[in-house]
């Protein structure tokens, strides 16, 4: 039994729900998000569309493991179009930085040339002083990803610490070289 799956979902008072078929719908004042849910699992609204219950109507391996799952990415979604999701990252590193460039964001990061990274639709990116990165936007798992995509052009190296990371983000250092 999922634990997370039979918890109910709060809706804020600001968050439209509609539920069409195998779609669920959610808006709010950052957007709307849509997601489309498999035929073992039911999406129901209770408590005068103040609150979402998701129940599985198989108990097969599938249904319980999408349970759970359901339930996160639908709170993500009602979170998502109500507050939004950001991720910070830092750049660390002599001549490392950043800049934004109409959607695209700019990274000169010691490589021979600049790297260009496109920004999806929904998606923003706004750089603070060449080197703080902030990526935010609706979904959370769009969010994570373009992050994830920046923080891959040139990962935090573990003896000097160069490199982009998160804010949050803890960078284990090494001891270089003993020399005699």
């Amino acid at each position: 039994m999922s634990r997370i799956g039979k918890k109910i979902i709060i809706l804020p008072p600001e968050v439209k729900v509609k539920i069409e078929k195998s779609i669920i719908s959610i808006s709010g004042p950052k957007g709307t998000l849509q997601y489309k849910i498999l035929p073992q699992i039911e999406v129901h609204l209770k408590n005068d569309n103040t609150a979402i219950q998701i129940n599985k109507l198989e108990n097969t391996k599938k249904a319980q493991a999408i349970h759970g799952l359901y339930r996160s990415i639908i709170n993500n979604m009602v979170i998502g179009v109500s507050r939004g999701f950001e991720k910070k990252l830092i750049i660390n590193g002599v001549g490392y930085r950043s800049q934004n460039e109409g959607q695209d964001l700019i990274l000169n990061v010691g490589y021979s040339h600049p790297i260009y990274i496109k920004t999806p639709e929904n998606i923003n990116i706004k750089v603070e002083n060449n080197t703080n990165i902030t990526v935010y936007g609706i979904n959370k798992e769009t969010v994570g990803e373009i992050a994830a995509k920046i923080r891959a052009t040139r990962p935090p190296e573990p003896y000097k610490g160069k490199g982009i990371k998160y804010a949050n983000e803890i960078i284990r250092r090494k001891v270089g070289k003993a020399g005699k």
